[in-house]
């Protein structure tokens, strides 16, 4: 039996091109005006907490109260979210379908807006192949966050050390490593298999 049982993927930027630049591109003539809103108005910080679990309708209506003359732009974002995904990580997929034909148990843990993460899951047909999934919206807990990693193991009983969690955020890789699970950040998807294959999971 192989020493790695279950391989554990991250979604965004993983499996999914994701990046509110490709939405944002569309609606900003000038790049650093763009950049500008993308630090300063729609934040990362202010993304993340729809990823805790706060609802899209919450988040807009807070900002553009604060906001008002950026609430076109605002709304952008819950109401044009789907052209933040330019698309799947081909490479990324081609080893998911791999891992799932050498009947390797596949599964997610993803930091996502859970009412977001259902439009994805229409959209992309892969979602159809996780064995489980944790969505940090739908949960209210984010990676890195110990209690994340450890609702994943108990819910799907998995042993961390036999399970291998792939992500591009290092901060998230650590956070699994210290409840015992192997991880490796993912750079792209022929990197991905290097590890898989140094892991023993796919030759």
């Amino acid at each position: 039996m192989r020493a790695i049982d279950t391989v554990v993927f991250d979604i965004g930027n993983v499996l999914l091109d994701w990046n509110p630049r490709y939405l944002y591109r569309k609606i900003f003539a000038d790049e650093d005006r763009m950049e500008w809103f993308l630090a300063n108005i729609c934040t990362p910080a202010w993304n993340l907490e729809q990823d805790r679990g706060r609802s899209f309708a919450d988040a807009v209506g807070l900002l553009t109260e604060r906001n008002p003359e950026w609430a076109q732009e605002i709304r952008a974002f819950d109401e044009r979210w789907e052209e933040t995904i330019a698309g799947e990580i081909q490479g990324s997929l081609q080893l998911l379908a791999r891992l799932k034909r050498a009947g390797v148990p596949i599964y997610a843990i993803t930091n996502f807006s859970y009412e977001k993460y259902l439009q994805a899951a229409k959209r992309f047909a892969f979602f159809a192949d996780f064995d489980g999934v944790v969505v940090s919206g739908r949960e209210r807990l984010l990676k890195p966050d110990a209690a994340i990693y450890r609702l994943f193991l108990e819910r799907y009983g998995v042993e961390a050390s036999r399970s291998l969690f792939v992500d591009d955020s290092l901060t998230n890789v650590e956070g699994a490593r210290r409840v015992g699970m192997n991880a490796v950040q993912f750079r792209d998807a022929e990197g991905l298999a290097a590890d898989l294959a140094s892991f023993g999971v796919l030759a």
